[in-house]
């Protein structure tokens, strides 16, 4: 980066001139981000987004292409994506957010004139799960607050995309706190592809002069004998419950402060005794349920507040009286000692000590010391709503908490989220009291005391806070704690870890610079052990190569077939028999081409009959889709020239010849499309689909079921296993039904016989193929076999809407409702019981659009746009 005429500001064609401050420590970071794969640890409000956007910048100006900027929220996304704005020489136009507010097809047609992207992880997984968009051009990656990357969230498979499919990749980590222990940090780095490790702390030279000293001062609460009289007649009632536990022998204590862990651990003791079918494993279940209902009540009355307690019982009776509530529920509210407790709450006209001290505190900030901002934390949304209510009376405060409601609390749009924390910035109000919701890396300006109304077990979430003050000036960080209480242990466990946190920071930064000795090497390309089809490397096959040519070879003998599968695949009968190793492979044991022809063309019916008893109507879906995956994804559009419903035919000829596997929305909660996704010469499209679960072509469709699912829907339940197979049955003509896992006998207490009777069933009357396969892996494999045989070997288009088309009077307005605007078969319902027919949702009013359950004012905005724009 060139110097500037004013050295205090860096230099770059792409930078707003006069923006981005001249730091020493950033510009050595970047510089080390740009030459490798890299985390960056800083602490927070040190400028982590700055050095993402300064290497950034290089890489836009040097190689081209586009960046991607993930960040886990969406108030972070909208920060993250408003300072670029500022930051950056670039048209705004060209720097677009992805959140699941998006339509999918408009985030993939914003994809191709992007040149940032900023955006959600889980918006991005699923358009890369259904082919909406490529990362091939992405040449830099950033992952805020990567301490994340671990288990099955989303950035762990976006990287292995990246990866893998970018032409120049180069990843950034950036995170305040890696991870509690060396182990974390090295699977972070791993999960990321990360190589380097550039780690500055507070007592660098170069960062010093940015900090200042943040004072911690912990505050003993004495709490009072009428909030003792509460907590000790619910703590009563545990030791009763844990004392049945320990007679079924899943527990040894009946101290009421019982942990987690051993919580966690008589579960898993229960759960074995529910597997083995004995009666004690489901009623001391119900039992558990109790203990972890009376000990979430004392922690609230123990370290939060009485009224956060009264609104917990409050909703326990709302529980109790709804149909179908739990026994434990029912027990619970009923019980003499937790009525005593519940009544005890009602009648507590004082307040809670706590409540007193944080006023107290925030008068001397504010008033005294004429400080101007105060945050305010706290675990617990019934007390963030009580606070704001109690210091509102003497300051001018405001809450600030997550999207989603809960019961008796409304959560915030993101739009007033990012209005509440703008007006705090502007000096508008003095105090914000927030829920965990600002914790993670979201620019609240610097603040003179940061309150934790309750300590926090865990150094990630504790450093996050204190990183709000401090930052310009010497700032105050005061944590209230419960004498005698959970707080106790909680400020035990906080200090613990922060302490390791500290020293696995200096660790890390002294084994920064061979780090990549500690890091598992990726696992090598299959193209490595692929011989040559001349003949080349004859001879020199390994025997670790050996043990898999059985599986590959078929894959390697026919140009024709899926080229690239990772180890296991067969080919899909695409070859013939692995000559190197003499052992017969999938295709010798299929069907001749005669046999096929044969089928094909003499008497056998590809349409596969009706079950002539069974006469449900299609309902569609097994359920509301209610997470952001599935809300996203609905109906969404796919990248390429096919039109919305007809498919894509998926030809033999070329060597860009790819699969398309369709993939219900509601899969995604396995790793089997994410998995799929990964191929070469495999894509995975998302829909939201009214039968089945994976469409493999116009007349095949697969319903997956784990052997529990298959039992539980054999039982009954909200869809019969009978009528999901119908509607699949009705709708295409080699209709599958994958059952996965072991033990289908042993699973439930369901006599054999009529599990062999629903078999026999589903393969006599419905004509369905029923498979068993051993796991997620197994039924990939399987789904990718059968895709490829029906569009490479059959040469069969993709659909999903089948092949048939003998469909009830109801099934089609159903149809008919649910392409419009991509509402989903669900939905569609919904508004044809709400309107009555067709017409008359064609020619609903948006207000009365918004009454039906499912459709917000987006989707009635996008169904009136739909229904009421001109063609063109």
């Amino acid at each position: 980066m060139a110097a500037t005429d004013d050295p205090a500001y860096v230099d770059h064609p792409l930078l707003s001139p006069d923006f981005i401050e001249r730091r020493l420590y950033q510009m050595r970071l970047a510089s080390a981000a740009r030459e490798s794969h890299t985390l960056v640890c800083l602490p927070t409000g040190l400028g982590k987004t700055t050095v993402s956007l300064l290497v950034t910048a290089d890489r836009l100006d040097d190689i081209g292409g586009k960046a991607l900027f993930l960040a886990p929220t969406k108030p972070l996304v909208q920060q993250h994506a408003e300072f670029y704005r500022e930051a950056l020489e670039v048209p705004d136009e060209e720097i677009v957010v992805f959140t699941g507010e998006i339509r999918p097809e408009d985030r993939a047609e914003r994809w191709e004139d992007a040149r940032i992207v900023v955006a959600t992880p889980q918006v991005v997984e699923n358009d890369l799960v259904g082919s909406r968009i490529s990362l091939s051009t992405v040449s830099h990656l950033t992952f805020d607050e990567c301490h994340r990357a671990s288990g099955d969230y989303a950035y762990v498979y976006i990287a292995e995309r990246y990866h893998e499919d970018a032409e120049k990749p180069l990843v950034t980590g950036m995170s305040a706190s890696p991870g509690g222990d060396k182990e974390a940090i090295l699977e972070v780095c791993q999960n990321l592809g990360i190589s380097e490790v550039e780690v500055m702390t507070e007592d660098d030279a170069d960062v010093d002069e940015y900090t200042h000293d943040t004072s911690v001062e912990w505050e003993r609460i004495e709490l009072p004998d009428e909030i003792l009289q509460i907590r000790d007649a619910l703590n009563e009632v545990i030791k009763d419950r844990l004392q049945k536990l320990k007679s079924l022998g899943v527990t040894n204590t009946t101290q009421p402060d019982v942990s987690q862990k051993q919580l966690n651990r008589m579960r898993g003791k229960l759960q074995e005794l529910m597997n083995a079918d004995k009666s004690e494993g489901y009623k001391g279940m119900s039992t558990h349920a109790e203990v972890m209902k009376l000990r979430r009540a004392v922690e609230l009355v123990e370290t939060q507040s009485v009224e956060s307690v009264r609104r917990y019982f409050e909703r326990q009776r709302n529980a109790a009286r709804s149909s179908g509530a739990s026994k434990a529920s029912q027990r619970l509210v009923a019980e003499p000692k937790v009525r005593e407790a519940m009544r005890l709450a009602e009648s507590f006209d004082g307040t809670h000590p706590k409540f007193s001290r944080a006023r107290i505190l925030l008068a001397q900030t504010l008033g005294i010391e004429e400080g101007e901002r105060v945050i305010v934390f706290t675990e617990s949304r019934d007390t963030a709503e009580a606070l704001t209510e109690f210091l509102s009376a003497s300051f001018d405060v405001r809450r600030f908490v997550g999207q989603g409601d809960k019961e008796s609390s409304e959560g915030m749009t993101q739009k007033e989220q990012q209005e509440t924390l703008d007006a705090f910035r502007n000096g508008e109000f003095e105090v914000l009291v927030s829920t965990s919701v600002a914790e993670e890396g979201l620019d609240v300006p610097e603040v003179d005391l940061v309150l934790f109304f309750e300590p926090v077990p865990t150094a990630i979430r504790s450093i996050q806070r204190k990183g709000r003050t401090g930052r310009q000036a010497e700032g105050r960080v005061v944590v209230l704690l419960a004498e005698d209480t959970r707080d106790e242990a909680y400020f035990w466990i906080s200090r613990r870890r922060e302490k390791e946190m500290e020293s696995e920071l200096r660790e890390l930064k002294s084994f920064a610079g061979d780090i990549e000795s500690e890091l598992t090497a990726p696992q090598q390309d299959l193209e490595a052990y692929d011989s040559e089809e001349d003949g080349e490397g004859a001879g020199e096959v390994t025997d670790a190569e050996r043990s898999n040519d059985a599986q590959t070879d078929d894959t390697q003998a026919d140009d024709t077939g899926s080229a690239g599968q990772s180890t296991g695949d067969t080919g899909a009968g695409t070859g013939s028999v692995a000559e190197s190793n003499g052992q017969a492979g999938l295709t010798d044991f299929g069907p001749t081409a005669e046999e096929i022809k044969r089928a094909q063309d003499g008497d056998g019916d590809e349409e596969s009959s009706e079950a002539d008893d069974v006469d449900e109507e299609s309902s569609g879906m097994d359920g509301g889709a209610d997470n952001e995956s599935a809300e996203e994804g609905s109906g969404d559009a796919e990248d390429g020239d096919a039109a919305a419903g007809s498919g894509v035919v998926a030809t033999a000829d070329g060597d860009d010849e790819e699969t398309e596997i369709v993939v219900d929305q509601r899969e995604l909660d396995a790793a089997i499309a994410k998995d799929l996704s990964k191929r070469d010469g495999v894509r995975t499209r998302l829909e939201t689909l009214a039968v089945g679960d994976y469409v493999l072509s116009d007349r095949v469709a697969v319903e997956r079921k784990s052997v529990a699912d298959f039992l539980d829907t054999l039982l009954g339940g909200d869809r019969s296993l009978f009528e999901q197979i119908g509607d699949l049955a009705r709708a295409y003509a080699r209709p599958m039904l994958v059952v996965e896992g072991e033990g289908l006998y042993e699973e439930r207490n369901v006599h054999p016989g009529a599990i062999r009777g629903a078999l026999a069933s589903l393969a006599v009357d419905f004509d369905v193929s029923v498979l068993q396969t051993r796991d997620e892996d197994d039924t990939g494999e399987l789904l990718l076999t059968i895709a490829e045989r029906e569009q490479t070997e059959r040469e069969r288009t993709v659909s999903v809407h089948g092949e048939k088309s003998a469909k009830t009077l109801a099934e089609q307005q159903e149809y008919v409702v649910s392409s419009i605007a991509d509402i989903g078969p669900v939905t569609a319902q919904s508004l044809l019981k709400q309107f009555g027919t067709v017409e008359a949702v064609m020619t609903a009013r948006e207000d009365d659009l918004t009454d039906v359950s499912g459709i917000g004012e987006v989707t009635a905005e996008r169904i009136r746009e739909v229904i009421g724009s001109d063609y063109e």
